[in-house]
């Protein structure tokens, strides 16, 4: 055993002041010190931090409630800010009340409370819109400058259509192929060309025309913009319903078919067909562009045929003329001279055969016999007596 130091002894250097009793109870009294100690100091720096951001809230409240006071008295309760003038500008149909309607744009508004954008996504949803400009300008006026579609044709669903103004099918369209139904009609409307035979199911106002067929129309319309072509090639009629080609008909009543495809190279040979219709004076009737190769064509007669077809025969004018009394007279008069009378002679028709695979001819009737110059019967004989 252990021997208990004595009283009196000094301890040693290394020897423990207190025993491990002694040592756990100041332990626990020192944890539950400094759990005290970080408890108070975390609750003091959240009721900081609290406190900061109920300031910062106070303090962006009450700003925000400034700004909005000032800027309903000086600006949107202002009336030297109110709407008192609305410019409009279109170069279409459009009506100033319709535009305003749409806009949803009225007189006394605050001009601060207008949101231009949307003022902007309103009147460029109508179809006759293009494009829209819209500016505000201080301290009571906001501008509209609208640019309208161009219309260059009509269209509709069915066949025929006597007047398109009058039809509730057809729809004026412009060159990128959206559909617009005007409200006002300007005259020169009616001389747009017309494009029937469209499904109805892709007619809608304001919408993008789907059809392959309107829109090969269409291109064939763009491709008809040349110079040569505006004065020759008038387009007044295209028929899209057949399915497989356009049928178009020009102001002269000319017939021409076209492909979908390559439309270019097409309206390159009519271009040659219309110059040879000019060199010759001919009027052409039909051409199927649809081969490339041996093109029929047909010509359309010329006005003096037709005016001779008109005329009654000579044989039924000589008898009317001998029915006629003829009028008494005094003297006899003296034998004319008979003279042998030449017949006109008519122009020839060349009519195209049925078209077949390599083969371009045209039927045609043989040339008229040279006709000489008649003379009369009392020079014929001198001639004759003398030469005798």
């Amino acid at each position: 055993m252990r021997a208990k130091p004595k009283k009196n002894q000094p301890r040693a250097g290394n020897r423990r002041l207190s025993t491990w009793r002694q040592r756990k109870q100041q332990h626990l009294l020192d944890v539950n010190v400094r759990a005290r100690r970080a408890s108070h100091h975390r609750n003091r720096r959240i009721l900081v931090a609290v406190s900061k951001v109920a300031l910062v809230i106070a303090v962006c409240a009450g700003l925000y409630y400034g700004a909005c006071t000032a800027l309903s008295r000086f600006f949107f309760d202002n009336p030297d800010y109110r709407l008192s003038t609305i410019g409009v500008q279109t170069d279409g149909t459009l009506l100033r009340d319709q535009i305003l309607k749409s806009a949803g744009l009225r007189e006394g508004l605050n001009i601060f409370s207008i949101n231009l954008a949307q003022v902007h996504d309103r009147l460029q949803q109508l179809p006759q819109v293009d494009d829209v400009q819209v500016e505000r300008k201080m301290p009571n006026e906001i501008d509209i400058q609208i640019t309208e579609r161009k219309p260059i044709a009509w269209i509709t669903s069915e066949k025929t259509v006597a007047n398109p103004f009058a039809s509730d099918a057809a729809f004026l369209v412009d060159a990128r192929g959206i559909l617009m139904k005007e409200k006002k009609l300007l005259p020169e409307y009616l001389a747009l060309p017309l494009i029937t035979g469209c499904s109805s199911e892709a007619l809608v106002p304001g919408k993008v025309v789907d059809s392959f067929e309107a829109k090969a129309a269409l291109e064939l319309l763009r491709l008809t913009t040349t110079s040569f072509m505006q004065t020759r090639f008038q387009i007044r009629e295209v028929d899209v319903s057949k399915g497989y080609c356009l049928l178009v008909t020009d102001k002269n009543h000319t017939e021409v078919m076209f492909g979908f495809d390559r439309l270019d190279t097409q309206m390159q040979r009519l271009e040659q067909f219309l110059v040879y219709s000019d060199d010759t004076q001919r009027e052409i009737a039909t051409v199927n562009l649809l081969v490339a190769r041996n093109i029929p064509v047909t010509f359309a007669k010329p006005v003096s045929a037709v005016i001779s077809e008109l005329e009654p025969p000579s044989g039924l004018a000589a008898s009317a003329h001998e029915a006629k009394p003829a009028p008494k007279e005094t003297k006899a008069a003296a034998p004319e001279p008979e003279i042998r009378k030449a017949k006109a002679v008519q122009p020839t028709i060349r009519k195209a055969l049925p078209y077949s695979p390599g083969v371009k001819k045209f039927h045609s009737s043989p040339p008229p016999l040279p006709v000489r110059k008649a003379i009369p019967l009392q020079r014929f004989n001198q001639e004759g007596n003398g030469n005798g």
